[in-house]
């Protein structure tokens, strides 16, 4: 009786639930990171995922082009340009991570 208890308070645990699936999630989806994923790269993969899903969903790329004054179609080729750098170019690493 009490591993049924256990497994219920193990459904409703969060970290238990969340850290059995980690490995899963990193494989799964690029943008999830890792420990050692810089503030760069994190905010370059939230940008690229943002552009993605509104050029994929076309009532928010026409509601984006109205409020542009652009075509559907020059912004949808905007955003895919913003995928390139969305966040500027890379920043210098520390002396100690270059390869040398």
């Amino acid at each position: 009786r009490k591993s049924g208890i256990m497994q219920n308070v193990d459904r409703f645990n969060v970290n238990i639930s969340f850290s059995k699936n980690w490995e899963h999630l990193q494989n799964k989806f690029v943008g999830t990171g890792h420990p050692d994923t810089s503030k760069w790269e994190w905010g370059t993969n939230m940008h690229r995922d943002t552009n993605a899903s509104l050029v994929g969903h076309k009532d928010q790329l026409a509601f984006l082009a109205i409020g542009e004054n652009v075509s559907k179609e020059r912004m949808r080729v905007q955003l895919i340009e913003r995928m390139l750098q969305p966040c500027g170019p890379p920043p210098a690493k520390p002396e100690w991570e270059q390869d040398k």
